[in-house]
């Protein structure tokens, strides 16, 4: 059996392991996140594997872990518009300015994955999902932001959260725009020869 360490404080990934009965522990990454690939896919695979292995390093060094068989599991979300990375909004008018570019458009979601088996890298790969918002007045827009649930998040949104009401469609697995692809995550998992819900404890 593995232990399995999620390297993200993440409410919303930890909700996804836990809503499909993957049992985990939490061990934040602290590494300052860096990288010079501009392309959202290389961004978000690059940076979950640096989360990945500054988690890894991590457990190795705990005498809890000692002698245990231990997967990390990273990821990293941003989303894209145009090929350019919308980060987390810096303020309130930021996240005005990225939601109004979004209003009555369609976007790329990019969530890069990494699991980690002791030290070796089993996989890096990044999932991404189309969204499409309806139009959105400035009025609501500046009534969501209020709300502060935008601040924390890629692109000034949450799909789970009171702007779900905005989506008009998406293409992809839905998990993904929420911060974690489990479906996918969980079917390359196998291919490597690891269940995540019969083979973690």
């Amino acid at each position: 059996m593995y232990k399995l360490i999620l390297a993200s404080a993440s409410a919303r990934r930890s909700q996804i392991l836990s809503e499909y009965g993957i049992p985990f522990e939490v061990i934040k990454s602290d590494c300052e996140e860096y990288t010079e690939f501009t392309k959202p896919s290389q961004v978000v695979t690059d940076l979950s594997l640096q989360k990945a292995r500054d988690v890894a390093q991590k457990a190795a060094a705990s005498e809890k872990y000692e002698r245990q068989d231990i997967l990390v599991l990273s990821a990293d979300t941003i989303v894209s518009y145009n090929g350019e990375i919308l980060g987390k909004p810096e303020d309130e008018q930021d996240a005005f300015d990225m939601l109004s570019l979004l209003s009555g458009r369609t976007h790329e979601v990019y969530t890069g994955v990494t699991l980690m088996k002791n030290d070796e890298v089993i996989l890096n790969f990044a999932a991404c999902s189309v969204v499409e918002f309806y139009e959105v007045s400035p009025f609501a827009l500046k009534e969501y932001i209020a709300t502060g649930d935008p601040m924390d998040k890629a692109g000034s949104y949450g799909i789970q959260g009171p702007f779900g009401l905005y989506v008009k469609g998406i293409r992809g697995e839905y998990n993904n725009i929420v911060g974690l692809p489990a479906a996918e995550l969980y079917q390359r998992a196998l291919k490597a020869g690891i269940d995540l819900r019969r083979d973690v404890g």
